[in-house]
């Protein structure tokens, strides 16, 4: 939705109502991913694109309706592979779509919901269309009563935006159980380097290729030469553990230790393993990791802690080479970020594209 920013703002400035139609849910292969926006305004101009082909005609009409209406549309549209292309669905399937109007009440929440700078989830009520926008602070809504009777829907809310994470989801019970679509605006996840190694000049390049804000750390200077990492969007000279002691990191921030020296490695997987981020990872031989393992015991690291280290780090793809390496690292981040088997796709039976229509 911030992609129409200039043109949703024109429109509110004017006074202008329109509709919003949002991609809610994916099952199969879609060019666009779930948020993805498109808007109409009473004139009938229209910003922004959900998928191309028919879709677009169709969803268009819908939100014409909507516009008239004032009530708000949730509708699927399902192909199947035969007339897939035609519509931008490159492998059939469905996609999910709801559509509201956005009125002079809410503008106040859209501009919220648009503010660049500062994490925040845009909120929609998929039956009522009430809308809110969320941070970390404080809640700000239309058709919501963000001090008490919703205050369930903010917190779950600023959880998912923490985690940077969108979808469906229903909360609440009874005669106050909400479905809401949320989708978060937070800054891109972090992947911190720990060595200026030539593995780690490699998977500089391969986080930033998967979207990471990538920052390589080490403490001795000789080594980290800013024109060794061009793919890093800092490096920092500091010691491992002093650096991460001090640097902000959350449940999306992957960790890689890369040193390959214990008087690094230790202090900072010692560290690492105790904070709630999604992945820590270790190079080193079996031999090195057994060593590793009984010294960050000494340290005071639980076995339910050392179960989420992964050591040696990556998938076994057989590798050698610090890119093939650098691969097998970001391999094995992404099955788990994504839930992924980690296996090829032709030993396997479920769906090539995980359902996304999240409960």
């Amino acid at each position: 939705m911030r992609d129409l920013a200039v043109h949703l703002l024109r429109w509110q400035a004017a006074g202008i109502e329109y509709a919003l139609a949002t991609l809610t849910g994916v099952d199969g292969s879609a060019p666009r991913p779930i948020g993805a926006t498109m808007a109409v305004d009473s004139a009938g101009s229209v910003h922004g694109s959900l998928s191309g082909g028919c879709v677009e005609a169709a969803v268009y009409e819908l939100c014409i309706e909507v516009l008239e209406t004032g009530v708000p549309v949730r509708k699927s549209f399902g192909y199947s592979d035969s007339d897939a292309f035609a519509v931008g669905l490159t492998c059939g399937g469905e996609v999910e779509v709801f559509v509201h109007r956005v009125t002079a009440a809410e503008f106040a929440v859209v501009e919220a919901a648009l503010e660049v700078g500062t994490p925040v989830a845009w909120v929609r009520d998929l039956e009522s269309g009430a809308v809110l926008a969320v941070r970390a602070g404080g809640a700000i809504g239309a058709g919501f009563d963000v001090d008490a009777a919703d205050l369930a829907v903010v917190r779950q809310t600023q959880h998912m935006l923490d985690a940077g994470s969108s979808g469906v989801r229903v909360i609440g019970c009874a005669d106050r159980e909400r479905t809401v679509f949320v989708q978060s605006f937070a800054p891109p996840p972090r992947m911190i380097v720990f060595g200026a190694t030539d593995f780690a000049i490699a998977l500089c390049a391969v986080g930033r290729l998967l979207g990471y804000h990538v920052t390589v750390c080490d403490a001795r200077r000789t080594f980290l030469d800013r024109t060794r990492f061009p793919a890093a969007h800092e490096v920092v000279v500091d010691w491992p553990h002093r650096y991460l002691g001090k640097t902000e990191v959350d449940g999306r921030t992957v960790i890689c230790v890369l040193a390959h020296d214990p008087k690094f490695d230790i202090p900072v997987l010692a560290q690492a393993l105790r904070l709630p981020v999604a992945y820590v990872g270790a190079m080193g031989s079996r031999r090195a990791d057994r060593e590793r393992r009984g010294e960050l015991r000494v340290a005071g690291i639980t076995e339910q802690q050392l179960r989420q280290l992964r050591s040696p780090i990556g998938l076994e793809l057989g590798g050698r080479t610090p890119e093939e390496t650098a691969l097998a690292i970001g391999a094995e981040i992404v099955a788990l970020r994504r839930g992924g088997a980690a296996l090829p796709l032709s030993m396997t039976e479920r769906p090539i594209h995980a359902r996304q229509f999240y409960p």
